[in-house]
């Protein structure tokens, strides 16, 4: 009988470019949703030769894809999601997300063999209704993000060791039952179980009585008023020891509408968590520090540890914060010249230091001695979106690398 021995750590990917700085900076696997048919319909998502192209470059380095085809099917989608399915054939992920039970049912008439995920949107709260979907064929259950590290606990203990469970650790928190909210389609027509969430749940309410129309309280926790309704960000970076005893054994990164940045910054935060848990070293508490320079709403650790209290609540505003900014990416280090050619993400100038961020974390700082453009010409700043330049480096970097800013430097 098949047991899972490591743990696999799955990051988002909402385009291309996310997936490779998810994989440079340490992810196992990726999940992506093609044009249709995912829940992220605002995410850049993957054209179908796009997907091929994803999933042989994930394959050549050993990496796994699975695919969001989590939609709640209407009767319109059924024939599109059998034509998918046909294409998914020749691409050969390693996996595709379901939560409908009938596009579970087309999963296994067009592509008998095609590892099954059951989506967190399943909302798979107890071990009978996991039994049911192995029985029937799934490979994974994604658990329900309302579930305690005692109830995940006994939902392993009673289904059988093959069956994987997979857990959200890190990323945005819907206020609802497993993500199925109504809220976005009643308010503007965009239908979250259709991926077209707009994040309704982040504004601002006040009440009004039936009988004095035009007459609002607003709902207050403050001066600024309140966010009843707007989450603060999944964080369980320091409980993965707690997470891999109660038996996960996919750790998932929400995010594929978040930036490339993010993507490195997370993933690479929890890979060397991970890797510090497999080794038996204690928690590097530096590691929050780092999530903090990716975008979040701050951080809480939602139902794990007990039931959610206020606490989990982020009052005060519902837009992320960050502490660093995104301002090159390495494209290429020139030893000779001992300078590294970069891709501008924001504008920097000579004279300032910024930090150099890589798999392996923070390695030290970088001062801009001076900017050389593409023709060689010396400049004072580079001012412009993704411009190619060349800057001073004697730490030898590589592709993906990053150099940003901090916000608090």
């Amino acid at each position: 009988m098949e047991t899972i021995d490591m743990i696999e750590l799955l990051s988002p990917a909402g385009n291309r470019e996310r997936m490779e700085y998810a994989f440079h900076y340490g992810a196992d696997a990726v999940y992506m949703g093609g044009a249709q048919f995912g829940l992220r319909a605002f995410a850049d998502n993957f054209e179908e030769e796009e997907l091929s192209s994803a999933i042989k470059y994930a394959h050549s380095f050993g990496k796994s894809i699975y695919i969001t085809l989590n939609i709640f099917a209407r009767n319109e989608d059924i024939e599109g999601i059998k034509d998918f399915l046909r294409f998914l054939g020749e691409a050969s992920p390693d996996g595709v997300l379901v939560s409908d039970l009938g596009v579970f049912s087309l999963v296994k008439h067009v592509l008998p063999d095609m590892p099954i995920h059951i989506s967190t949107q399943a909302n798979t709260v107890n071990y009978q209704a996991a039994n049911v979907w192995h029985q029937m064929g799934a490979k994974r259950i994604v658990l329900a993000r309302e579930l305690s590290l005692d109830e995940i606990k006994k939902i392993r203990d009673n289904t059988p060791p093959e069956l994987e469970l997979e857990a959200f650790v890190h990323g945005a928190m819907c206020i609802s039952m497993s993500g199925r909210c109504l809220l976005s389609n009643y308010l503007t027509g965009r239908d979250a179980n259709k991926g077209e969430c707009v994040q309704a749940c982040r504004w601002s309410y006040a009440l009004v009585e039936q009988q004095r129309d035009g007459c609002y309280l607003p709902i207050e926790e403050d001066e600024r008023g309140t966010y009843i309704l707007n989450s603060k960000d999944l964080c369980m970076i320091q409980y993965l020891d707690k997470l891999k005893v109660a038996g996960i054994t996919s750790f998932k990164i929400e995010g594929r509408m978040k930036t490339a940045y993010y993507a490195a910054v997370v993933t690479n935060a929890y890979r060397r968590a991970m890797d510090d848990l497999e080794q038996g070293r204690p928690f590097n508490v530096q590691l929050l520090d780092e999530l903090a320079q990716a975008a979040n709403r701050e951080f809480t650790t939602g139902f794990y540890l007990g039931k959610a209290d206020a606490d989990s609540q982020r009052y005060h505003s519902g837009k992320c914060t960050q502490e660093s900014e995104f301002v090159a990416v390495v494209l290429g280090y020139d030893a000779l010249a001992k300078e590294v050619l970069l891709e501008q993400r924001n504008r920097f100038f000579v004279g300032e230091t910024l930090e150099i961020f890589t798999p392996k974390g923070s390695i030290g700082l970088l001062k801009v001695e001076r900017i050389l453009d593409e023709d060689g010409t010396e400049q004072d700043a580079a001012p412009h979106p993704q411009q190619k330049v060349r800057i001073p480096c004697e730490i030898p970097l590589h592709p993906k690398d990053i150099l940003r800013r901090r916000n608090n430097m």
